[in-house]
């Protein structure tokens, strides 16, 4: 149906796709594939999962996708699970309009995937604490810390389904 760019956020991108921009509706809001996980407490700081949050609000089926890991090297793995699970949701019988997945792939190639689960979000521990330092112009600037380490990531987590080469389905 033609190309469309939108400089906005996400959800906002979701939002004009749903309201009414194209002369067709859209079955199903795929939001991604983002570069880094999104699991555990990390979904409520995600751009990516909040598009799809927005598809709910809008009664249309939607899920966030991520590559995990630091290259970024098998985008292509990705996108295959998302477009294998778009086909199985367009498919499904009765497929509910408020339905969001968060899927993390592993930054794997396609034939290493150990395969998928459906699993929970897993827990972090709190962030390290920002650090105040001074730019080069003398201005205060500060870092957010990094993310904590896992607290729950134990079987049926997220966490652990990745870890293990599973492509995670919460």
């Amino acid at each position: 149906p033609g190309m469309w760019a939108v400089s906005g956020t996400p959800s906002d991108c979701v939002h004009i796709a749903l309201g009414g921009a194209f002369d067709w509706e859209p079955e199903i809001v795929v939001s991604g594939i983002n570069h880094g996980s999104n699991m555990g407490d990390d979904v409520i700081y995600s751009g990516t999962v909040a598009a799809a949050v927005e598809a709910r609000h809008l009664a249309t089926p939607s899920m966030a996708v991520s590559l995990v890991g630091r290259t970024g090297t098998h985008f292509d793995t990705a996108a295959r699970v998302a477009a294998h699970l778009a086909e199985r949701l367009r498919s499904a019988h009765n497929l509910q309009r408020d339905l969001i997945l968060n899927v993390n792939v592993p930054d794997l190639p396609w034939e290493e995937l150990a395969g998928g689960r459906v699993t929970r979000l897993g827990r972090r521990h709190a962030s390290e604490r920002v650090v105040v330092d001074t730019d080069p112009r003398g201005e205060t600037i500060y870092w957010i810390g990094s993310s904590g380490p896992e607290a729950d990531a134990g079987p049926g987590t997220d966490f652990d389904a990745v870890r293990a080469g599973y492509v995670s389905v919460t």
